[in-house]
């Protein structure tokens, strides 16, 4: 089933992920344009990062192994970002 958690745009997700031999990678995925937002889904087995349109379409979509995450950030856009 997992937990889905939708945020607006200008918002960010930032995703740390193990990389073997003690180093981690880091990955963000942003809700770039107006009428975007950011969808993370997570399951046992799965971590699941989607850019969307206001119809729901994905646009980007990023997919990691769940034991391989070490962390999920989620940014939400800054007040002033939004109001320009």
């Amino acid at each position: 089933m997992g937990i889905n958690v939708c945020m607006a745009k200008g918002d960010y997700v930032e995703v740390l992920v193990d990389a073997g031999g003690g180093s981690a990678r880091e990955y963000r995925i942003r809700a770039a344009r107006a009428g975007r937002r950011v969808e993370v889904k997570t399951s046992r087995t799965a971590v699941e990062v989607n850019e969307l349109t206001r119809t729901g379409k994905v646009v980007r979509a990023a997919r990691f192994m769940a034991p391989r995450v070490l962390a999920v950030v989620e940014y939400p856009a800054d007040e002033r970002e939004t109001a320009a």
